[in-house]
């Protein structure tokens, strides 16, 4: 039986592995990445690889087997049809005979395009008869923790959602949960909400920002036209920046709001405070 992990060596992917070689030995885990050469250290230490894409079904073929236990981690692909893509794995895990199937999703509230792929992902994973974990996973701090120059270079944190409060948690914070449900017992069919343990609004974020740096930062609630054009502005793809106008418009509708503690129960800890990492962030 083996534990493989999909977009391996992905922001999320690679807080996977990581943790999973604390809990595992390397030889049960399987990498499965499109370029061998970014998890050399991976196989450095023992850890399977696995060269397949999505875009590319029979690299699949063979990849799984009866007992293993897969995450599918989302393709971040948005212009390739992810649920497609996602659909590739569903199928040879089904016919390998997986014993578990995850699928890291978005948060079940979410009404904003971003989750009609994630959508429809569950929809073909839940009625494909492979036993299944939904990991409906919150927004992430690095959405922002890794956007930090030009809110530093403006003094301002702008963004579409009015005073709608985000439950958002690291990367790491997500991994613990998918290593959890990976090495443990008892998830088949389950459906998790997962988030940070504490909610915040953008002007607290712009407050934090200021308290660490010593800048007066301010949060300039804007339109979401306003924000499209800003973001198109600076480079982004439109469709893409309308996508992230539509997320801040669930926001300010309160459904990147989560209370349901699954996250911090899967982990066994509180979950990274976002002040922790704005912190790590100015550091880096």
């Amino acid at each position: 039986m083996s534990i493989v992990v999909t977009g391996a060596t992905g922001k999320l992917g690679r807080h996977v592995v990581e943790q999973l070689l604390e809990k595992v030995p390397a030889e049960q885990i399987t990498a499965v990445v499109r370029d061998e050469a970014k998890a050399a250290d991976f196989a450095a230490r023992g850890v399977k690889l696995a060269v397949a894409d999505y875009n590319t079904p029979e690299t699949f073929d063979g990849l799984f087997a009866a007992g293993d236990k897969v995450l599918l981690i989302s393709g971040n692909e948005f212009d390739k049809g992810r649920p497609a893509q996602h659909q590739v794995v569903i199928d040879r895990a089904k016919a390998a005979g997986v014993a578990l199937l995850a699928y890291t999703s978005a948060s079940g509230t979410l009404s904003a395009a971003l989750a009609d792929d994630h959508r429809a992902t569950e929809a073909a994973l839940t009625s494909s008869g492979v036993p299944y974990v939904l990991l409906r996973n919150g927004w992430y701090h690095e959405n922002y923790t890794e956007q930090l120059a030009p809110v530093l270079e403006h003094n301002a944190v702008v963004a579409a959602a009015g005073e709608g409060r985000v439950s958002s948690a690291s990367r790491a914070d997500y991994a613990a949960a998918a290593v959890a449900v990976l090495t443990g017992e008892g998830h088949e069919n389950k459906t998790y909400e997962l988030g940070g343990d504490e909610a915040w609004g953008f002007a607290e974020y712009a407050a934090e920002l200021s308290r660490q740096t010593g800048k007066e930062i301010v949060y300039n609630a804007v339109p979401a036209e306003v924000l499209v054009g800003i973001l198109t502005g600076a480079g982004l793809p439109e469709p893409f920046a309308a996508t992230l106008a539509g997320v801040d418009a669930s926001i300010e509708k309160g459904e990147l709001v989560v209370d349901s503690g699954d996250l911090s129960r899967l982990a066994g800890r509180p979950t990274t405070p976002f002040a922790e990492a704005i912190t790590a962030a100015l550091k880096g």
